[in-house]
């Protein structure tokens, strides 16, 4: 079993307040990662997707009255929003009982409403924390059988990861695909079509990377631009879409201001053009687009609270692909190359010029991290990530 670094964060925020949401798209380990918790912790664990467990919530302040001082766990808990009232009363009783912290661990699969939800209902009581699929420094460079190019074609989630095969890895992930627009979508919103939705989902993979157009995706898909741009929100709300934000700063120049748009899983990225394997994706289009995306989850997984991150591009092609932004006001610039001598364009150094990053950086696939001018480095994916970890940016 690959550890998550984020099991030491979690029984710490537990540790801090009386309840914690786990946020992460269904399969991503949410629940394993609970119960890992659970393991050393006096604990009680409902599926709020099981009947007998909902059956057992039909008088909630009962229930959880009889738990008091224990941990209760609630997967799926976007299921019964009418819970978070209980839990803010629950909560308080157990404070004035000289109770603060680490009763509740609340796990869904939705951001914003869970968010909006739990945020009017909890204030002041509750934590967020997002659990990611896999990334490169829980599997390391060969973890669990898993290498960093497995990694990459197949995605971080454990199914697909830990597949015997190529081709079992596949079929889960275009089994994912498929119960995830035929059953779960349609409990998050109006009914959408699973093969319209299937098609814009497919729409984005092909984009990979690309600034988000919802004119041009609407008339592709045959829907108003108001629809189009409904599923993004949608996809993004599920935690499978990300929009990466332009660089607004005032720096003289013109910026391009649409997002890019990436799908967040590079396992998904490939079941969704069907590429089932390493020889095809590399002769496929998508190659480059591809890397860029998983090098930007992968660092977002890893990168300390509070980070933001934006891409820069202004007119005459001065580009940065992603600017990390930390606590403490410091930036990164980070370019992405898939190549082994890879370059920074020119125009990645006049960016840098008009943005002043305290270290710039080029991911490569290669192994080792090397000087390629005074001021920028050359690294693995797994260096930068390991150097996002061990600085402190408070």
């Amino acid at each position: 079993m690959i550890k998550r670094r984020l099991l030491s964060t979690l029984k710490q925020r537990l540790q801090e307040v009386p309840a914690v949401v786990l946020l992460g798209p269904r399969q991503v380990g949410k629940t394993t990662l609970a119960l890992a918790v659970a393991e050393q912790e006096d604990a009680v664990y409902l599926d709020l997707e099981s009947e007998q467990d909902r059956a057992k919530l039909a008088e909630p302040e009962l229930y959880l009255a009889d738990h008091l001082g224990r941990l209760v766990i609630l997967d799926e808990v976007h299921r019964a929003p009418g819970l978070f009232p209980v839990l803010r009363g629950m909560i308080d009783r157990s404070r004035r009982a000289g109770k603060r912290h680490g009763q509740y661990l609340l796990l869904g699969s939705a951001s914003l409403d869970l968010l909006k939800q739990s945020g009017e209902t909890l204030a002041g009581r509750v934590s967020y924390l997002e659990l990611s699929p896999f990334d490169v420094l829980e599997v390391g460079e060969e973890g669990a059988g898993a290498s960093r190019d497995r990694l990459w074609l197949r995605g971080g989630f454990p199914e697909s990861l830990l597949a015997p095969g190529e081709p079992q890895s596949l079929r889960w992930r275009q089994d994912f695909i498929r119960t995830y627009l035929e059953r779960d979508i349609p409990q998050f919103g109006p009914r959408i079509a699973a093969e319209t939705l299937r098609r814009f989902w497919a729409m984005l993979a092909h984009n990979q990377g690309g600034q988000l157009n919802i004119a041009q995706l609407a008339r592709n898909l045959g829907v108003d631009a108001k629809t189009a741009a409904s599923y993004i929100d949608l996809l993004t709300d599920l935690l499978l879409v990300r929009r990466l934000p332009s660089w607004r700063a005032n720096v003289g120049k013109r910026l391009v201001k649409s997002p890019r748009v990436y799908v967040r899983d590079s396992g998904l990225v490939h079941a969704l053009l069907a590429v089932g394997d390493m020889e095809t994706l590399l002769s496929h289009p998508v190659l480059g687009a591809s890397w860029e995306g998983y090098v930007i989850e992968n660092l977002f997984a890893v990168a300390p609270d509070g980070a933001e991150g934006h891409f820069y591009r202004a007119s005459g092609g001065t580009e940065i692909d992603l600017l990390l932004g930390f606590p403490d006001e410091s930036m990164w610039a980070i370019e992405i190359k898939r190549s082994l001598s890879p370059r920074p364009e020119r125009g990645f150094h006049s960016a840098c010029s008009d943005l002043k990053p305290a270290r710039k950086f080029v991911v490569y696939p290669g192994a080792e991290t090397y000087p390629l001018s005074n001021d920028v480095q050359a690294i693995p994916l797994s260096g930068l990530a390991g150097l996002l970890t061990a600085e402190d940016f408070s």
